[in-house]
């Protein structure tokens, strides 16, 4: 005679209320349509630097701030680099390195001249630009604006030195004024130019032996 092992009944009635338990608890396949969670990608505590990139100063000879790490919470950093940052090296040859606040009459301006800044292009990591938005525009985008009247408010702090390299030495002080008066910084960054002039002339003393030491 064939003998048929039987399972004990509490090993299966254990087994069963495990399944029953597993199908309560399992997620529904809704997840599997969702899109999935996107964590910052570009969030940097300081610009960019390597070969070729220029030191991170700015118009003022100062550390270059940061113009906006994280824009609108979509973890994209602004600047060429999505560095957070208005870094600048020899990839960016659009010198994007303007720390802009950016507001309707700009970005209507710049859509005019066929450089829409408020469409998003995911693929290169541009989530648009909205008004009140800080974003690292080409130097020469905003002398353009500037020349039309509708020129955004800026950053200096955040505005990289070369900036001023757009134009000859002979009207980079009236860069730089032009700069100065569309700043939302403006009264720290008066504070630090102030600052910098009294440790280059204290410099220049040294330099030519004015100071005495003790």
């Amino acid at each position: 005679m064939i003998r048929v092992a039987v399972p004990n009944l509490s090993i299966i009635i254990v087994a069963f209320l495990a399944l029953c338990l597993l199908c309560t608890l399992a997620p529904s396949t809704a997840w599997l349509q969702s899109p999935p969670l996107r964590l910052p990608t570009f969030l940097h505590n300081s610009p960019l630097e390597g070969p070729g990139i220029s030191p991170p100063l700015n118009v003022l000879g100062s550390d270059l701030q940061c113009c906006c790490a994280d824009v609108r919470g979509t973890g994209i950093g602004t600047g060429f680099y999505r560095d957070g940052h208005c870094s600048t090296g020899p990839d960016d040859t659009g010198k994007h390195t303007v720390c802009i606040v950016a507001t309707s009459e700009f970005l209507q301006f710049s859509k005019s001249v066929g450089n829409d800044l408020s469409t998003p292009i995911p693929e290169y990591n541009f989530p648009g630009v909205n008004p009140g938005d800080k974003w690292c525009l080409c130097a020469l985008r905003w002398v353009q604006a500037f020349q039309a009247g509708c020129a955004p408010k800026l950053c200096l702090l955040a505005t990289h030195a070369k900036t001023l390299d757009i134009v000859t030495n002979e009207t980079r002080d009236f860069l730089l004024r032009a700069l100065k008066e569309h700043a939302v910084d403006g009264k720290e960054a008066e504070e630090i130019e102030k600052e910098l002039n009294e440790r280059r002339e204290s410099l220049e003393k040294m330099m030519r032996g004015d100071t005495e030491f003790n």
